[in-house]
């Protein structure tokens, strides 16, 4: 009986336990969405006051819509029927109408909420100057065209960068004092310099003086026919701002990221797995990459915060037709519904990016705690 129970029992604390760690795992994701979110709300609501100039912009738009009415009653031959006292108030009426229509007459504290409402749900309207390829001024469908390359620039940039940091720290760990390992660590302060500065140059050199890659752009022009010779084209394209953006920080993070090695590399259980007769690549696997994951993951999401950051700059240089360019334009033409659109995208991006390294984080570190309920299970 003592067995049969005991049997019996083993299945449900299992069960037990699967559902506990199942809770923890989705408090966990509950708060640091929540927490990310509320950032998000913050940075859209600053953004909306910084925009609008505090009402300033809305101060503009009243005069705008003053001047409108004046042309229209001026070119009116109509309006010489009235008197000029009568014409002074079919004025005003109509002023005080189009504002009201445009819900400018209550307080921008009022409104300013309401714009924070539109810009988290993308409602913005129509666009004051820019439009889309297509010719549209609804802000969503300027958004929809440039959101895309941005995502291909930036996620093709930042896999490489991972990628080629991990494996480049890997070979100076095994190689550590030799002269590509000098070499590397002499290069570390090169970070101090923003993508976009190194992008400059490898324009000079590769565009301007060799002449192998285009200067700017996303693809040739007149765009190829056929889906293979434009893939070749957007590439052709990419490799100078994927270029620029690995080489401003894939130095400090490969010296970083071997120093992880290497002391993970002198822990006693790595000694021990060398005596067991382990090869380098499984103690490597197993010994060494697994104990530096959640450092590692740590440091690159800090590197993306700053890649994120000087994507503006970054498309401009290139004139890649994405987010970050349509920010600089908007900003130059002082398009407040485009602003405020482009921030609230950089925002809602730079946040998922940073709740799934969050996520990921959680999973490879056993030590985080998940819920506030205790260490992993």
């Amino acid at each position: 009986m003592l067995n049969i129970g005991t049997t019996q029992a083993a299945p449900a604390a299992a069960r037990s336990r699967i559902r506990d760690s199942v809770s923890r795992v989705f408090k966990y994701t509950a708060v640091r969405g929540i927490t990310l979110l509320v950032t998000v709300v913050i940075a859209v609501y600053l953004t909306i006051l910084i925009a609008n100039g505090g009402g300033y912009v809305d101060e503009m738009r009243k005069g705008q819509i003053r001047e409108q009415v004046a042309l229209e009653m001026s070119s009116n031959p109509e309006m010489a029927l009235l008197t000029i006292q009568q014409r002074r108030e079919l004025e005003n009426s109509l002023v005080e109408s189009r504002i009201k229509r445009a819900g400018l007459d209550r307080p921008f504290f009022v409104r300013s909420f309401e714009y924070l409402w539109d810009g988290l749900t993308l409602n913005l309207g129509r666009a004051e100057y820019l439009v889309s390829d297509s010719g549209s001024r609804q802000v969503r469908n300027i958004l929809g065209e440039r959101l895309a390359p941005t995502l291909l620039l930036m996620a093709s940039g930042q896999l490489l960068l991972f990628f080629s940091g991990m494996s480049i720290a890997l070979f100076l760990s095994r190689r550590y004092g030799s002269l590509l390992d000098r070499i590397v660590i002499a290069l570390a302060p090169t970070s101090t310099a923003p993508a976009w500065f190194y992008g400059i140059f490898l324009i000079l050199i590769f565009a301007g003086l060799l002449g192998w890659l285009p200067f700017s752009g996303m693809i040739d022009a007149p765009p190829p026919q056929g889906f293979l010779p434009r893939t070749l084209s957007i590439l052709k394209h990419m490799i100078l701002p994927v270029g620029a953006l690995i080489v401003s920080s894939i130095f400090p993070m490969a010296y970083s990221w071997r120093t992880f090695f290497l002391i993970y590399s002198s822990e006693d259980y790595v000694e021990m797995a060398k005596a067991k007769g382990l090869s380098d690549r499984q103690i490597e696997r197993r010994y060494v990459l697994r104990p530096t994951l959640p450092t590692i993951v740590t440091s690159f999401a800090l590197t993306l915060i700053t890649l994120w950051v000087g994507a503006i700059v970054l498309e401009t240089v290139f004139a890649w037709p994405g987010i970050g360019r349509l920010t600089q334009q908007a900003i130059n033409m002082f398009d407040t519904p485009v602003i405020v659109a482009t921030t609230v995208i950089y925002a809602y991006l730079l946040a998922l990016t940073l709740f799934l390294l969050d996520i990921i984080y959680s999973l490879v570190d056993p030590r985080v705690k998940l819920g506030g309920g205790g260490t992993r299970s």
